[in-house]
């Protein structure tokens, strides 16, 4: 038996490990007569309040034989709502929603629920969390002097406020003014950078296509340059602090988060995120948005953790990634996973290009010599 953290609402995570028949659990309390009984089938889901069904003419889905599936249950005492997914806990991955008729009667009975209880199949618990799904769920960060009245009604922005204590941590540490790329003693930094990322013998150039079979078969546009800040104190998959480097038409492999926190600052241009609900070759992306300089977005142990990051665009984009174990992780897994070539998962132990303050002035240097030929065409240095 698990209890909910909160009673008559939450959401339990769980993977189901004995193959495509049904599994069923029950969430109750030590009195109730009639348990809220859940059970995922292949190609739906069944929900009862005792006798009663409680029927989606929508669901359409259940239990799906890909691998790495997880699946949610949402209990929400406070709005009257049961929701159902497969992979990330969030609206859009949800496969079932009920929202009961009468209001009174159903808060009366959700909020006595407190206890999930195994009927039948073998799960693996991931978490229980304390709210249940509610909404959806804003991706891009603004801070207290950015947000208005109108932002917290229609939860167009995440609050940095509401991030978990240890993304705020790593918001504070990157958030600031004076957290940029092109500051006063080196103004052209990113154009140096550019200017590196297509000269044949720059830095960058050199060690992109050293990196071309990094995540499977050789494929030069799936490169990106690592340039770490500070050291790996034991908190964090690698650095903790990464500039990332994403020349024009690049992109990263699929991959996820070893369930850690973590912020990302866009520092110089804008950069495309492509999101799924887990690691898998065969899931469809439920969503993507697209991200420009100063803006930030997040990551939480549960949310967001499975992306892409592409350059769409014809400038170099400059991105810091910030990760970091929350507090009570008792183990930590120091790898990111993702999907080669073959789309076949394997594991990549974040490693680095090189570290930030030798990377700069290794820039620097390639900026000011001039036996390095090219021009600015709008903008872009062309060799």
């Amino acid at each position: 038996m698990i209890p909910l953290r909160i009673t008559g609402q939450g959401v339990f995570l769980f993977q189901y490990i004995s193959g495509p028949q049904p599994c069923t659990f029950m969430i109750r309390n030590e009195y109730e007569p009639n348990p809220l009984v859940v059970s995922f089938l292949k190609g739906k889901v069944r929900v009862t309040a005792g006798l009663e069904p409680l029927i989606d003419m929508n669901n359409t889905k259940g239990l799906c034989d890909i691998s790495g599936a997880y699946y949610w249950f949402s209990i929400d005492s406070q709005n009257q709502i049961l929701c159902a997914g497969v992979g990330e806990p969030r609206m859009e991955t949800a496969i079932y929603l009920y929202k009961f008729p009468y209001a009174r009667s159903a808060k009366l009975y959700l909020e006595k629920l407190r206890i999930i209880e195994f009927v039948r199949g073998t799960l693996e618990v991931q978490r229980v969390l304390k709210d249940p799904i509610t909404g959806t769920i804003p991706l891009l960060v603004k801070t207290i002097d950015e947000l208005t009245m109108e932002d917290i009604a229609t939860a167009k922005y995440m609050p940095m406020s509401n991030l978990s204590d240890t993304s705020q941590k790593l918001y504070r540490c990157i958030a600031g003014k004076r957290f940029i790329l092109d500051e006063p003693s080196f103004p052209d930094f990113s154009k140096a950078i550019q200017k590196s990322i297509v000269t044949p013998g720059g830095w960058c150039n050199t060690m992109l296509a050293k990196k071309a079979a990094e995540f499977g078969k050789p494929n030069p546009k799936e490169t990106y340059l690592r340039i770490t800040l500070g050291q790996n104190n034991g908190e964090s998959p690698g650095i903790p602090y990464v500039m990332e480097i994403w020349p024009a038409g690049h992109y990263s492999p699929v991959h996820s988060h070893a369930s850690a926190d973590a912020v990302i600052r866009v520092l110089h241009g804008s950069i495309h995120v492509t999101l799924y609900p887990f690691l898998s070759k065969s899931v469809a992306p439920f969503g993507s948005a697209d991200f420009k300089k100063e803006d930030v977005t997040w990551i939480s142990p549960t949310l967001n953790q499975t992306h892409q990051l592409r350059n769409i665009t014809g400038d170099v984009c400059v991105t810091i990634q910030c990760y970091m174990y929350e507090k009570n992780d008792r183990g930590h897994y120091d790898y990111f996973d993702y999907l080669d070539t073959d789309g076949v998962q394997q594991q990549y132990e974040p490693d680095s290009d090189m570290d930030f303050m030798n990377f700069k002035k290794t820039m620097r240097k390639e900026w000011e010599d001039k036996s390095m030929q090219g021009t600015w065409v709008n903008g872009v240095w062309r060799n």
